[in-house]
């Protein structure tokens, strides 16, 4: 009988799959974000906890993290800006911000989180804020979007030293972890369109990922790549860049155009608009009957495994619905068409 991992790998590529269910049942689960296991960088990253007010990160990002929310949020305001100006980047970006890597305390990470079961689940570490975040979160949305158009050649330096900075960190990670899968995270868009044309995404964005892509892939870990928004103008260039996964697939995409132009090179997780379903008076039955929805609707194309397209939903009841029904149906999906 295949264990969890083995299902999954089967799933993602369309090799012969035997199972459908909840897919983060795969994974090694940690304490905080489920299926997204924390490292010692991220822990040591200087973001707030819940409820504790506003704190800089080691960029000197201001979050907060009032009670209530489901994560920390950047604070708006040009008083909190890193950068007031994009030429300022050399001299108040420190790409020196860590410990000695024998200070890093990757210790911890075994202290929080349960052993994990590596023979039969996949271990997956995080790596948040892709380099389109890095850039609105240290300059300011809008003028981050003004920079990408008018000051490339600033904007494209100081992401070159944020790569080399993901690259360096990265690899401590796989050498201290070794996982399976490197969960990396950059929304590209809202549920319309991308934020930047596709052209100007693939001048300023996509060689940078190409590069630190690049490197994961030669450490031989899979690529998950989160984006819950918009992108499928440049489906084709994540087949290019060797994401395995894009995770996080709203259904404001072309779902069926991408799976048929990338030839099911690229697993498309998701299919789920949580912001139908995932309040706190959502009943039961419709969170059911839209699970069984999203599988009749995208399973057929080969390439697809649905997913909350936000990892883990909002609403505790929505969160149970939603299991329950991805591995009861899923059971039922499965034993008819696999």
């Amino acid at each position: 009988m295949s264990t969890p991992k083995e299902n999954f790998l089967r799933l993602m590529r369309n090799d012969n799959p035997k199972w459908l269910g909840d897919p983060w049942d795969c994974y090694c689960q940690g304490p905080i974000l489920g299926p997204i296991i924390l490292d010692a960088i991220t822990m040591t990253q200087g973001r707030p906890n819940p409820g504790e007010g506003m704190r800089r990160d080691r960029w000197g990002i201001m979050w907060d993290w009032p009670l209530g929310q489901p994560g920390a949020i950047p604070v708006a305001g040009k008083e909190y800006l890193v950068l007031q100006d994009i030429h300022e980047w050399r001299e108040k970006l420190n790409f020196n911000n860590l410990p000695p890597e024998d200070k890093i305390p990757w210790g911890l990470v075994y202290q929080i989180n349960p052993p994990f079961d590596r023979e039969n689940k996949l271990l997956m570490v995080s790596a948040f804020m892709g380099m389109f975040e890095f850039a609105h979160l240290v300059l300011g949305f809008e003028q981050a979007l003004v920079d990408f158009m008018l000051e490339q050649e600033e904007m494209y330096a100081m992401l070159e030293a944020y790569t080399d900075w993901k690259i360096k960190t990265i690899g401590m990670v796989i050498d201290n972890m070794q996982p399976d899968i490197i969960h990396s995270q950059d929304d590209w868009g809202d549920k319309h369109r991308m934020f930047l044309p596709p052209t100007v995404w693939r001048e300023m964005i996509k060689p940078h990922y190409e590069r630190y892509y690049g490197y994961i892939k030669s450490r031989g870990v899979l690529i998950q790549h989160h984006s819950d928004c918009v992108n499928d103008d440049v489906a084709e260039d994540m087949v290019e860049l060797g994401i395995d996964m894009w995770q996080g697939v709203i259904p404001q995409n072309d779902i069926k155009g991408v799976i048929e132009r990338t030839e099911g090179k690229l697993c498309i997780m998701g299919g789920f608009d949580m912001q139908l379903i995932d309040y706190p008076w959502s009943k039961e039955e419709d969170i059911r009957a839209y699970v069984r929805q999203v599988i009749d609707t995208y399973m057929p194309l080969g390439s697809f495994i649905p997913t909350v397209t936000n990892v883990i939903p909002i609403n505790k009841h929505v969160e149970n619905a939603i299991h329950d029904e991805l591995n009861r149906y899923g059971a039922e999906y499965a034993a008819k068409h696999f």
